[in-house]
């Protein structure tokens, strides 16, 4: 291990001992559930995210997502949405955030660094305005959470990418692991995502390690289904309408290659892709350099990219992939068995 990895291990252990046995956790009076994951990237969090607080509010709870709002430009609390869209920009709110809040309907988003008292701000503010009664959680879901040991949680869900799921192995800045493997014990469920992507050996080697470290923890398989394309007005197409179709394709997200490849699989020909770097603020600019680029050719981005150009004037003909975080009932049976 090189020195800078070796320093960010010793800063990592330090503080997890502290909050293990000196600091003890904040309490919210609510059930908190965290989704996150042990690597720099993305494992699929959002999707996963948007997933269970639909299935929380089917399922009679009153959901209410905690996120840092990574790369928003808003420093104090503030709700990035009050369940019926975005009262920030993308720029405001960070790219996760923004796509949470545009997509989940009776759903309140909150961003804060700090998210035991983003938490104490949602219940507050839920509370003291009749209109947003109904809105006052009863379960808080608490985005890329895994290392905020600051806020006690009941659930801790780890994420685990089927396509990358450890990278080099090393902890950063020499590799994509955020802690050592032995975190993992932490976790009171692990999915691994993006199955559909890897054969069965890879995904059985992932199990094996994970087993090795946490064997306790139900494991699940999910994948991330295209389902259609929709436009920025929200009318949908279905996934039939990609085949064949030749397109120009265009993202900034941290896994441009599974969107590709996710294209390539609904049988899209992609004539041009263009990877902006992610988290990428886009500017008039860009779409008029796309536009150009894209002459004769359908565009298709990420809904991540495509919430982001509310703003700007776009190509008539520029849709997003559209796609579902699926994974078996048995995953959420387990979760709010623990949270009655």
């Amino acid at each position: 291990m090189g020195l800078f990895s070796a320093l960010y291990g010793l800063g990592l252990a330090c503080r997890r001992f502290s909050y293990a046995h000196i600091k003890k956790p904040d309490k919210l009076p609510a059930k908190v559930i965290s989704i996150g994951n042990l690597t720099l990237g993305g494992t699929g969090k959002t999707p996963a995210v948007i997933s269970l607080a639909r299935e929380a509010k089917k399922r009679g709870f009153t959901p209410c997502i905690l996120t840092r709002g990574y790369k928003g430009k808003a420093k104090n609390i503030c709700f990035v949405s009050k369940g019926n869209g975005s009262l920030l920009n993308a720029e405001q709110a960070g790219d996760e955030a923004f796509l949470m809040a545009e997509i989940l309907r009776g759903i309140p988003v909150v961003k804060g660094a700090k998210r035991y008292e983003a938490g104490i701000f949602a219940l507050k503010e839920l509370s003291s305005q009749p209109s947003a009664l109904s809105l006052r959680p009863s379960l808080f879901i608490l985005d890329d959470g895994f290392q905020h040991w600051r806020l006690h949680r009941d659930i801790d869900i780890l994420l685990i990418d089927a396509a990358n799921p450890f990278g080099n192995e090393k902890l950063f800045p020499e590799g994509i692991m955020r802690e050592p493997f032995s975190a993992m014990k932490r976790a009171n469920i692990i999915v691994i995502t993006k199955a559909d992507m890897a054969v069965q050996g890879r995904i059985h080697a992932i199990m094996d390690k994970i087993k090795k470290y946490n064997p306790e923890a139900p494991i699940f398989t999910a994948s991330h289904k295209p389902t259609g394309v929709a436009g920025i007005s929200g009318e949908s197409k279905g996934l039939d309408s990609l085949r064949n179709k030749k397109i120009y394709a265009f993202s900034g997200i941290a896994n441009p290659a599974y969107f590709r490849s996710t294209l390539t699989l609904s049988g899209a020909l992609i004539v041009e892709f263009r990877k902006f770097r992610d988290h990428h603020i886009y500017r008039q600019k860009d779409m008029d350099e796309i536009k150009k680029d894209a002459s004769g050719l359908e565009i298709i981005t990420t809904e991540k990219d495509l919430v982001k150009l509310k703003e700007l004037r776009i190509p008539e003909n520029l849709s997003a992939l559209k796609i579902e975080f699926s994974i078996d009932d048995d995953f959420y049976d387990n979760i709010f068995r623990r949270v009655q």
